[in-house]
């Protein structure tokens, strides 16, 4: 699916550039001169899709050139991210996509198509969302540190959390927890966070460790109890909840976060001003209340502070997979 986000006149104007008389320079220097292509590598729709859209209208206003989000989805978001990795590094076709990219899929693949450390030049941080641990009302805890020993006292499959996906964020959050406080939980694996919502208002399973924003209805009402949040924050969206770093975890943070990217060798002076722009972008009231209202929360960061990030927490997720036994697929 293609979406063209554009001001109007835009297009007639970017019909009449005459790409053959841009030198290597001159088109640095005046970039953008012609639409951007930002690849999604899911389906239109997610979390993900809509913050692309957030991040594309906002270069699209900012510069007065179109702005395209195009899905590619398939294995994990590897097929869109080997599209950019192997596009022109020219700063006109992006990746705008989950940790997964960069980081945690290198241990959850057995065949990747692209080098994680060296395919991409990292632009932007743009949001992450907060996974959190829920539990039906039944169960007799109130708080992480009740459920870890709950845990502990029945023992390894005595108790068990649903989640979407083997090796999903929600998977890798509570494999992480698992691995800080030396217990084990049954995982039950379902094609999608609507059926674990499902099965867990009903009782069937008695706990989750997922994305936030499906939870909370249900958190307001009662009808499921959530215990914290995996962020290294609260989230705005329900910020009593306490994260589990605050519940005896320091430290803890097992949040996906989003990012743009480019191919490897595009030119420092297009990444420096596409980092510019989208750090611009996480200040502003209105990206904020957008990016909220998608069921994330506003994290900003340059190219340099998802580098490092990539940096930091590349030996995490491979210790914490490895840990967690996952064989790559």
């Amino acid at each position: 699916m293609t979406t063209k986000i554009f001001r109007r006149g835009v297009l007639a104007a970017a019909g009449l550039a005459a790409p053959d008389l841009a030198g290597k320079g001159w088109a640095q220097s005046s970039y953008p001169n012609r639409p951007i292509r930002i690849v999604v590598p899911f389906s239109p729709g997610g979390t993900t899709d809509l913050l692309a859209r957030i991040a594309g209208q906002h270069l699209s206003d900012a510069w007065g050139q179109p702005v395209v989000v195009e899905n590619r989805s398939g294995a994990g978001g590897n097929i869109g991210a080997e599209f950019v990795a192997k596009a022109p590094p020219d700063g006109y076709t992006l990746l705008f996509a989950t940790v997964g990219a960069l980081v945690t899929n290198q241990y959850l693949y057995r065949q990747m198509p692209y080098d994680s450390a060296t395919a991409f030049a990292p632009v932007a941080l743009f949001g992450e969302v907060a996974n959190v641990l829920a539990v039906h009302p039944s169960l007799p805890v109130n708080s992480v540190s009740e459920y870890v020993e709950l845990c502990k006292a029945r023992g390894a499959g005595g108790l068990s959390f649903g989640s979407p996906a083997i090796g999903g964020s929600g998977h890798l959050a509570m494999a992480y927890l698992e691995f800080r406080a030396g217990f084990k939980v049954e995982h039950v694996v379902y094609r999608g966070s609507s059926d674990v919502l499902k099965d867990l208002l009903a009782g069937h399973i008695p706990s989750t460790m997922d994305n936030l924003p499906p939870y909370l209805p249900h958190f307001r009402t009662g009808a499921l109890r959530p215990l914290g949040v995996t962020s290294s924050r609260r989230s705005p969206a329900i910020p009593e909840l306490p994260t589990i770093a605050e519940q005896g975890y320091a430290g803890f943070d097992a949040a996906p976060w989003w990012h743009v990217s480019a191919p490897a060798g595009t030119p420092t002076e297009i990444l420096r001003k596409l980092s510019d722009e989208l750090v611009r972008a996480m200040t502003l009231p209105d990206v904020i209340r957008r990016v909220r209202e998608s069921g994330a929360s506003e994290l900003g960061g340059s190219g340099d502070e998802l580098a490092q990030r990539i940096v930091t927490e590349t030996p995490k997720w491979r210790q914490i997979v490895a840990a967690a036994g996952l064989e790559p697929q």
